[in-house]
């Protein structure tokens, strides 16, 4: 079992690191036909208003079908409840499709009024088409998440490959013809692509049954689960939404910039931070399930370390390559070197709340194995209003570098209040122990630094790869070696996995 856990889990981060590879070349398909003009604010800030639903159903159905259809299969009737929370999902996707698009003009004008008129008319077209996506993103979802469920991690991440390529696609082959409208198409293809890759694994293992009647008090169960988890991965993009609704009164390309930015500073969020946690969730969900309390606060202490472990050194090693980084990956075609600069500046400032926001996904992940979701909505609720009231204050003071500031300190709250919470629910956890390898990991992470930027100083007219090829090699020598040095408890327990792993290869 532990072994076919660890194949999945190597599996998961594989595809991961492909999902955020495929995102980020979108983003370079973006700056490569539009830059930082009008035509990719317009799309961006589009995408931000169904996203919020299109990761309510995502994330919001993994953190609340996980347990339940576990909870489901342990009783013998897994294939019964998957197929009733799939028929209410499609059900509830299609209203919210259809409302989607015919409230789009409005949405648009209400939430973007300083955008001009091109821009406000591509804006709305993308949110139509975008939420369009919907119905079949609903599907999709509830698939996604029984194949996490079942440790099948990589197929889930498959799946929203299929999506990324889908729109990068779209791009290359009608962008000169149709602008954006082509990522937007492309995004719609590849959710219908995405539900057929599924369909054709699941229909023939006959994982969920579509023939019974519907069970409306089953249904209403789940979804009084699933609601505050779904509302709460909405409440996160409502932040960003605020976000890009500031940047779009600071001009032309602001909109851009904050974009470019926050998916890039993300990525280890998204290829790390994710996956820590969604590989630690079924193991949560059996401690919680088996009433092993002491078990489920260890499986929150690791995963906290852990992912400080990882996190940290990926974030400064980021900082110190940004505009290496930004230069590498964006800087061709309408993106000029003056783009440049400005997504350099303000990627520097989303650096806490990639760090909060990773060390809460441990966090939030044992409040919804706990079910008690709607504790972390009642908290997030209160981080939009904290949110308006930074965005207010800092981009008033710093123009559009005031937004990821903002986004940091009100992660910073929100992640402290989120832990309060916890605790005292949990009754306690070993702080001390988490201290400590904080501690270590925090010096390691010193070290690193020190080493990186004496590399820096002599190696500032290699070319650009080089130089990020170079610091990443000695930065994670000097990071591994401090680490191991001091005894990082996280750092050892990351080496003890993968020894074990090399004996069991060589034994087989």
């Amino acid at each position: 079992m532990k072994s076919k856990l660890g194949l999945a889990s190597i599996l998961f981060i594989g595809a991961t690191l492909i999902l955020k590879v495929s995102g980020l070349l979108r983003d370079m398909v973006i700056a490569y036909y539009f830059g930082d003009s009008y035509i990719a604010d317009a799309y961006l800030a589009a995408f931000i208003i169904p996203n919020m639903l299109i990761l309510f159903m995502q994330n919001g159905m993994k953190n609340a079908l996980v347990p339940s259809y576990i909870d489901a299969k342990d009783e013998k009737r897994g294939k019964s409840h998957l197929g009733q929370v799939f028929k209410g999902t499609a059900g509830l996707a299609l209203v919210f499709s259809i409302l989607g698009m015919l409230l789009a003009p409005l949405m648009i004008r209400l939430f973007y009024p300083d955008f001009s008129e091109p821009a406000t008319e591509i804006a709305t077209w993308v949110t139509v088409i975008f939420f369009s996506c919907i119905a079949f993103v609903g599907m999709n979802s509830v698939l996604e998440a029984f194949f996490d469920a079942e440790n099948r991690f990589a197929l889930s991440i498959v799946s929203q490959i299929i999506v990324i390529l889908s729109s990068i696609l779209g791009a290359f082959l009608f962008a000169n013809q149709i602008g954006a409208y082509s990522l937007a198409f492309g995004y719609l293809a590849g959710t219908i692509f995405s539900l057929i890759f599924k369909s054709f694994i699941v229909i023939p293992q006959r994982a969920l049954s579509l023939k019974q009647k519907m069970d409306w008090p089953e249904v209403r169960k789940f979804y009084w689960v699933f609601l505050p988890v779904g509302l709460t991965v909405a409440v996160g993009q409502v932040n960003l939404m605020v976000g890009s609704i500031f940047a779009s009164y600071q001009g032309e390309g602001a909109v851009t910039y904050i974009n470019y930015a926050k998916n890039l500073v993300h990525m280890p969020q998204g290829i790390f931070g994710v996956t820590i946690a969604t590989i630690i969730f079924p193991m949560l969900s059996k401690a919680i399930t088996t009433n092993d309390t002491g078990q489920f606060k260890k499986g929150i202490e690791k995963g906290l370390t852990t992912m400080y472990l990882v996190l940290l050194p990926a974030i400064i090693g980021m900082m110190l390559l940004m505009p290496n980084l930004i230069e590498l990956f964006y800087e061709r075609g309408a993106f000029n070197n003056s783009a440049t600069a400005a997504t350099s500046q303000v990627a520097y400032f989303y650096f806490g709340s990639v760090l909060f926001f990773s060390l809460n996904n441990i966090i939030n992940k044992g409040f919804y194995t706990m079910k008690k979701g709607h504790l972390i909505l009642m908290i997030s609720l209160g981080s939009i209003l904290l949110n308006i009231v930074f965005n207010f204050i800092f981009a008033e003071w710093l123009g559009y570098l005031g937004i990821p500031l903002a986004a940091s300190l009100m992660a910073l709250f929100y992640t402290g209040a989120c832990l309060i919470v916890f605790v005292k629910l949990v009754g306690g956890l070993d702080f001390k122990y988490i201290t400590i390898d904080y501690a270590k990991i925090t010096a390691a992470a010193l070290v690193m630094s020190g080493a990186v930027l004496g590399l820096q100083q002599g190696i500032g007219n290699l070319p650009n790869l080089v130089q990020i090829i170079l610091v990443a090699i000695v930065g994670a020598a000097a990071f591994a070696g401090t680490a191991f040095l001091l005894k990082a408890d996280a750092f050892l327990f990351l080496l003890n996995q993968v020894r074990r792993r090399k004996k069991k290869g060589g034994a087989s």
